[in-house]
């Protein structure tokens, strides 16, 4: 009983991203599920919904450029690696999907990079 106590102190020191992975580690070794102790868990810690805990890739959909469309397509034009003229089109045909299977920590950011230039973004 003491070794059960000291791992979950242990899980208790781990970011809500890292006992997120340990779940989806243990769902697969073992064939489970463990859909309701994630979220308690989740929750316990003071976090955000279990929902996105549980997610850890997400697709960037710009929704609309906004007013400074200048600054978005050079946004985009950084973070696809696309030309000056396809970031353009790109942002034109909004809404477009920007990145799929982004990491949560990068879609976070790119969200942010892409609001303060005063575009619409919607993570998938």
């Amino acid at each position: 009983m003491a070794d059960l106590k000291s791992f979950v102190e242990e899980i208790k020191k781990l970011s809500v991203m890292e006992v997120s992975e340990l779940v989806k580690m243990l769902e697969e070794e073992f064939g489970v599920s463990a859909a309701a102790p994630v979220a308690m868990m989740g929750a316990a810690a003071g976090a955000a919904p279990a929902a996105a805990e549980e997610k850890s890739e997400f697709t960037v959909v710009l929704k609309e450029a906004g007013a400074n469309k200048i600054a978005v397509i050079k946004i985009v034009k950084e973070v696809t690696g696309l030309g000056l003229g396809e970031a353009k089109a790109l942002v034109d045909g909004a809404p477009k999907e920007i990145k799929q299977n982004v990491p949560a920590e990068e879609a976070k950011e790119l969200e942010a990079k892409l609001k303060e230039a005063g575009a619409t973004v919607e993570l998938k």
